[in-house]
């Protein structure tokens, strides 16, 4: 009996250090069950619980947070490359407050305007500030800082940060947030800061190009130029400002018989006749930008110049100049080797070893022309061409619709001469009596820059103890420290005569003249003496320059091959051939 009970308890022991093996729960509450079983991972879900709970709570809390906030104040984002960015740091410079600020950013920027509109309190401008070139002072916010200040009774924050722009360009972005749940004080905030700049600008006019990512960039600001200061000839201003005028007025005639609100003009002539000047003075005169479009621009393409094109405002003026030299070859859909083509017509020496120029223009004449008056093509611009070689250009790029108006711009007239004169030498308001009779005595000695250079060395010789030789300075050009004399409006109108009729009709573009008065900027009796002189030079000038081009072909190398080959057949008897031109469409 002993023995059988020793037996039971070995079985039991056994049993004992043997377990069964481990099922796997085969369903869900069974696992979660067992995952419970264990105290430490019961702890850790219970902590992501938790955990969940709080963060969730958190975000509503700070979704609400904003949502509440928002409904409170506006904000406003200005990026640097937009216009509306300078409106309201000329805005904010401008400001009282701002000017009591204790944490500022002082930079010499103008955003765009030459004038003391952001000109801080107790600087002056006055001419000396550009010779010893000094720009005006001015406060901007600062980085990484916030200002805040009042607005017609709404609490205002204003805070600059920074952000790295495309080729690592670092650009500036304002933000402005206003205490006030209706928009109207954000927009009557940014009509006022708007005319602000506006009126600032009253005087000016803006010039922006487009830059290597094809966006409109602001360059600079020019003073308005008056039409009287642009002398061609009777009509040709009056043709333009009025036709332009009445373009920008028809809006609804243009709209009513569906005819696409746009304008082009086609100025065409010799170089320096005045194309360019009167753009400027247009542009002034009708309040518009100008907005220049170069054709040549590296990465230009068809696709790019139809974006350009099609950003532009409504109101502008769009300028292409040198609309023939865009092309490294003539902008016309005739074959270019046209002139090789002709049996009758010899090669031109000196050409035939050299590889046509490469073409430094990806814009196809398809491509412009359909940038122009295509379907995205904007409305509402005018555009102007300027082209020095009219008839290099393709018929279906001058046809009306694209290019409406073509006036040419010849050389100087006498009428332009003399009218030039008078506006360089006519005093700049009438003289009163009183100064009548110093303008007596001054009118029969003129000035001369020979009593000058002896007044200069006359001076120089008595200064200090060292005897000095006098010897006269020798310089080209006429000093601005002297003063032309002044004259009476008769007497201007008799000398303005007498110029003109030295100077030939249509023979010298309007900038060499005014090159020439330049020279006798302060002596207007010497520009009239000295002009029959001039006319004389410059006629030399024009023909050895012309001998020299007809020359040159024959200063090529006789030892070249293709030269002796064309000698020799020079020297053949000549054998009349009928020129056969080719068919043009």
């Amino acid at each position: 009996m002993s023995g059988c009970t020793n037996i039971t308890a070995t079985n039991a022991t056994l049993s004992q250090n043997n377990p069964e093996p481990f099922a796997f729960p085969t369903d869900i509450s069974s696992l979660i069950t067992l995952l419970l079983s264990f105290s430490a991972l019961g702890n850790w879900l219970k902590l992501v619980v938790l955990g969940s709970v709080l963060e969730t709570c958190r975000r509503l809390g700070l979704h609400f947070y904003y949502k509440i906030y928002s409904s409170f104040f506006i904000t406003a984002r200005f990026d640097e490359d937009d216009s509306s960015y300078d409106w309201m740091m000329v805005w904010l410079s401008s400001q009282p407050s701002w000017k009591q600020a204790r944490d500022v950013q002082i930079s010499t920027r103008t955003f765009g305007l030459n004038s003391s509109a952001v000109m801080i309190e107790g600087e002056e401008e006055n001419s000396s500030s550009f010779v010893n070139n000094n720009r005006q002072l001015a406060y901007i916010p600062s980085v990484a800082s916030v200002h805040s200040f009042w607005y017609k009774r709404h609490w205002v924050r204003v805070s600059r940060s920074t952000r790295e722009g495309y080729y690592g360009r670092r650009e500036d972005i304002l933000e402005i947030c206003i205490l006030s749940r209706d928009h109207l004080i954000l927009n009557d905030l940014l009509i006022q800061a708007k005319k602000t700049y506006q009126q600032a600008q009253e005087h000016m006019i803006s010039v922006y190009v487009s830059d290597i990512s094809n966006n409109w960039r602001h360059i600079a600001s020019r003073p308005k130029r008056p039409l009287t200061s642009i002398v061609l000839d009777p009509g040709i201003k009056d043709l333009l400002i009025d036709d332009a005028r009445d373009f920008l007025e028809s809006k609804s005639w243009y709209s009513a018989r569906g005819i696409p609100f746009r304008r082009g003009y086609l100025l065409y002539g010799a170089p320096g006749s005045g194309k360019t000047s009167i753009i400027h003075s247009l542009a002034g005169e009708l309040g518009l930008d100008v907005y220049v479009i170069s054709l040549s621009r590296m990465g230009l393409d068809d696709t790019s110049l139809g974006e350009l094109i099609s950003e532009l405002p409504e109101k502008c003026i769009a300028l292409m100049e040198d609309i023939d030299a865009a092309f490294s070859q003539t902008l016309n859909r005739e074959p270019d080797n046209e002139e090789e083509e002709k049996p009758g017509k010899p090669k031109k020496e000196g050409r035939s070893n050299q590889p046509p120029a490469p073409s430094t223009s990806r814009i196809t004449l398809s491509g412009l022309l359909n940038a122009l008056d295509g379907v995205g093509a904007q409305e509402g611009r005018i555009l102007f061409a300027t082209t020095n070689k009219y008839s290099s250009l393709d018929p279906a790029l001058c046809r009306p619709g694209r290019m409406d108006i073509h006036i040419e711009f010849k050389l100087a007239s006498k009428y332009q001469a003399q009218e030039l004169y008078r506006c360089f030498y006519l005093p700049d308001s009438e003289l009163d009596a009183a100064d009548k009779d110093t303008e007596k005595k001054v009118d029969d000695s003129g000035y001369s820059s020979t009593d000058e250079k002896e007044e200069v060395s006359s001076s120089a010789s008595d200064v200090g103890s060292i005897t000095a030789v006098s010897e006269p300075v020798n310089f080209n050009g006429s000093s601005h420290r002297a003063r032309a004399p002044k004259l009476s409006r008769h007497k201007v109108a008799s000398l303005a005569a007498q110029f003109s009729a030295a100077i030939p009709e249509r023979e010298f573009s309007m900038a060499a003249l005014q090159g020439y008065l330049m020279a006798y900027k302060v002596r207007p009796y010497d520009a009239v003496k000295e002009a029959p002189a001039w006319v004389e030079k410059e006629r030399a000038e024009i023909t050895k320059k012309s001998k020299a081009i007809a020359a040159a072909p024959k200063a090529e190398d006789p030892k070249d091959p293709e030269v002796a080959k064309e000698a020799e057949v020079s020297k053949e008897p000549e054998v009349v051939k009928e020129e056969v031109h080719p068919i043009t469409t």
